[in-house]
């Protein structure tokens, strides 16, 4: 399974400041990308890729697997990180330098839901069929 999906809504905006630690003008440039994301399911292997004209960010990962992931395209960190099944969403837990941050994604109808989380802050995202 193949799927190509647009960025077309963001919320909360301020996630990309305090606790992220995310610098000043990343923070700035972040909100204002269109992204794309790539993803690639074969069986528990997920195969991501995060694009736009200012960073791309690629993570492959199994289901169940904990694995180190380095952040560097992003907020440059190294983190363990798990991604499970929990009913019809994706949720991955990442452990390190932040207690409780992570992210959910899940699929209703065409549109991809995305919560990043990251100690009490919350960025929802929402990406739909790129044509």
């Amino acid at each position: 399974i193949s799927r190509c999906l647009l960025r077309f809504y963001l919320d909360n905006i301020s996630f990309y400041s305090s606790p992220t630690d995310i610098d000043f003008a990343t923070r700035k440039i972040a909100v204002h990308l269109r992204q794309t994301k790539v993803i690639v399911q074969n069986g528990d292997k997920f195969e991501t890729k995060t694009l736009s004209t200012f960073r791309n960010y690629e993570v492959d990962f199994t289901i169940g697997e904990e694995f180190e992931e380095r952040t560097k395209a992003l907020d440059n960190r190294i983190v363990k990180t798990l991604v499970r099944w929990d009913g019809d969403k994706l949720v991955c837990v990442q452990k390190g330098e932040k207690e409780n941050r992570g992210w959910r994604q899940w699929i209703e109808g065409d549109l991809l839901h995305l919560d990043i989380y990251c100690q009490d802050k919350l960025c929802h995202q929402v990406f739909k069929k790129k044509n």
